[in-house]
């Protein structure tokens, strides 16, 4: 039997959303803000100079837990691998840690993405889970478009996308490239926040939490609009 929408569900999702846009900001104001004072700048500075000899020493295993640590953040909502960015870049520099950043987040979303198939049922059995899970999969349409996947992993948070989809049955060639998309700006947000941290870039911290805040809102925005049912 299927259930009825939750029409709560939708105020609520939006409160939260904007809630995390929200903080996203404020989170990036408050670091740049601290970052302005030279003692807690040169205190940053000892901190990664100290952490540096430690990772070049061991690179490879040092490369492993990095990505282990950003799959972890893409599959554990309360799991983030942010505290580690500032010193990724001050040993790898961006274009490495952009890598493996992005790496760990798609094997975070291929496990999300296995979890949700296991789960799998038939359509319209759908299982009671948290109101955000619930609220898709009852508005999903029958034929899921690579558009909407795409959509899905822009506007949701990182654990969630891949569960849908693996659930909703969308076969991992699908999934996969959106989710790769889906991922490259944030994971050069992500990056550029670390560089911001690790060389004092406070201009840069501020603009890409507006950025990256402004894009969530708006993709999100995008997938309800398509998800309404036609009046």
């Amino acid at each position: 039997m299927v259930e009825p929408p939750n029409v709560t569900a939708r105020p609520e999702l939006l409160v939260r959303s904007w809630g995390r846009a929200v903080a996203v900001v404020l989170v990036c104001a408050s670091v740049a803000l601290l970052l302005s004072f030279d003692a807690v700048y040169e205190n940053l500075q000892r901190a990664l100079t100290a952490a540096e000899p430690g990772i070049a020493a061991h690179p490879r295993l040092g490369a492993v837990a990095f990505v282990v640590f950003a799959a972890l953040s893409a599959i554990l909502a309360f799991f983030s691998s942010a505290l580690l960015l500032p010193a990724a870049v001050y040993t790898w520099g961006t274009t490495v840690t952009l890598v493996l950043l992005w790496l760990g987040w798609l094997l975070g979303g291929i496990c999300t993405y296995a979890l949700g198939r296991g789960l799998r049922r038939p359509r319209g059995e759908v299982s009671r889970t948290s109101n955000k899970i619930d609220f898709y999969l009852q508005r999903a349409p029958g034929e899921v478009t690579f558009a909407l996947v795409l959509l899905l992993c822009l506007a949701l948070p990182s654990e969630v996308p891949g569960y849908l989809c693996g659930y909703l049955g969308v076969r991992l060639r699908m999934y996969l490239p959106a989710l790769a998309m889906a991922e490259l700006p944030y994971a050069i947000g992500a990056v550029v926040l670390g560089d911001g941290v690790a060389h004092r870039h406070i201009g840069w911290l501020v603009a890409v939490g507006f950025i990256g805040a402004a894009l969530s809102l708006l993709a999100l925005r995008a997938l309800h609009k398509r998800l309404e049912p036609p009046s």
